[in-house]
């Protein structure tokens, strides 16, 4: 059996004979690509490769997919809480109407392979403080010109600027289960996945390689996660880390 056989089989043993035996041509192009040559061609470990894919999956809104990869991510030792930080994040960044049918998704699943619910709690703020430390996360990823950042802008719009610090970065950012770098990473794949938001996405390239996740290795993330949002999304990702590189 070829390695990308294996790789196929061992990520979706029920989904491998089924797709094999009612589209054949395409599942030996799908299991020649995405399962042997994508993951094959870099040496991005399994539990990142899966972070990111998941993270593209919920940004692109690929929930099918998702439910297939997120049993294959725990069976290759993902940690649950890191998932489900991932579907938490998402949130601030697609918006409730679009993640609500993975948090449903996750759950179920977990419930499958016997994960008790709910998961330990990774809060580490409360509303009394979400504010301040969510400005200081935004210190840490972007630098110093954050730390006032809150209440910058038009009267009329400054509100927005607010919650940003205090609730996209307050009540999610400051959480446990992923570190700064983690979170970094999935926001990459949550924008490059979904489109139509270059700008943000090449200021989170900047704060990935800021956190650590250089050039080289967001190349790799976009490279591992192509086969699930396809060749535009990738290729304008690529653009927006070069312009970020710069």
């Amino acid at each position: 059996m070829a390695q990308s056989d294996k790789n196929f089989e061992a990520l979706l043993p029920e989904y491998y004979n089924e797709i094999f035996e009612n589209d054949g041509e395409f599942a030996e192009i799908l299991n020649d690509f995405a399962y042997g040559e994508v993951p094959s061609h870099d040496d991005l470990d399994d539990i990142t490769r899966f972070e990111a894919i998941l993270a593209s999956l919920i940004g692109c809104r690929g929930t099918d997919e998702f439910e297939i990869i997120l049993s294959a991510a725990l069976d290759f030792g993902t940690e649950p809480v890191k998932i489900r930080e991932i579907v938490y994040q998402a949130t601030a960044y697609l918006g409730i109407g679009r993640v609500l049918p993975f948090i449903k998704i996750t759950n179920s699943v977990f419930k499958e392979k016997g994960i008790s619910l709910p998961l330990p709690s990774q809060k580490k703020t409360d509303r009394e403080h979400r504010r301040e430390d969510g400005t200081k996360v935004q210190v840490d990823i972007f630098g110093e010109s954050m730390e006032d950042f809150w209440k910058s802008g038009p009267e009329e719009s400054r509100h927005i600027n607010l919650w940003l610090a205090s609730n996209c970065f307050g009540d999610y950012y400051t959480r446990g289960g992923l570190d700064l770098k983690e979170r970094e990473l999935i926001t990459f794949c949550f924008l490059s996945a979904q489109g139509g938001c270059e700008p943000q996405l090449i200021s989170h390239a900047a704060a990935n390689i800021k956190m650590g996740n250089d050039k080289a290795f967001l190349i790799k993330v976009i490279s591992q996660c192509l086969p699930y949002v396809g060749y535009p999304r990738s290729l304008n990702a690529l653009r927006c880390v070069n312009e970020a590189a710069k």
